[in-house]
């Protein structure tokens, strides 16, 4: 069985030249409250980008998590809206046509405090927001800078 590495698919090198692109743009000069301001126009931008499906669903997480915890600061993550707290990610809004999927997915990282016991989810999949959604997703946001 012989297999060969065919190295990183086009959604993923590009994926890697937003990430660059996102931490040229953070290395820039300005104060702390232009950069944040920035960051927060791109997610804005980069939200009104994305396919119907896709941005719909993208305002409503933007709207709930903002709204959840105000302190917490929007920025692009490797070409994504993400979303920090004291200068570590909590979590992402990952579109489906980022990587062709057939859901967009929620995920939160390791500074998330999201554990319970021994094994817990740290990325939801997401094919619509309804106000039930939309409730869940607060409550994981509130957890997981808790």
């Amino acid at each position: 069985m012989t297999t060969t590495h065919q190295g990183f698919t086009a959604d993923e090198l590009a994926a890697m030249k937003d990430h660059a692109s996102d931490l040229k743009k953070a290395a820039r000069a300005g104060s702390a409250a232009e950069k944040a301001a920035e960051a927060a126009r791109d997610v804005l931008a980069k939200i009104a980008e994305m396919g119907d499906s896709d941005r719909v669903m993208a305002e409503r997480v933007h709207a709930v998590i903002t709204a959840t915890v105000p302190a917490i600061a929007p920025k692009l993550w490797y070409g994504m809206p993400a979303y920090t707290l004291n200068g570590k990610l909590v979590c992402h809004f990952q579109p489906a046509d980022k990587f062709k999927a057939r859901y967009a997915t929620l995920g939160f990282s390791d500074h998330a405090h999201l554990d319970e016991g021994a094994m817990w989810a740290a990325g939801f999949a997401l094919t619509e927001v309804t106000p039930e959604v939309e409730a869940r997703i607060g409550a994981l946001v509130r957890q997981a800078v808790s």
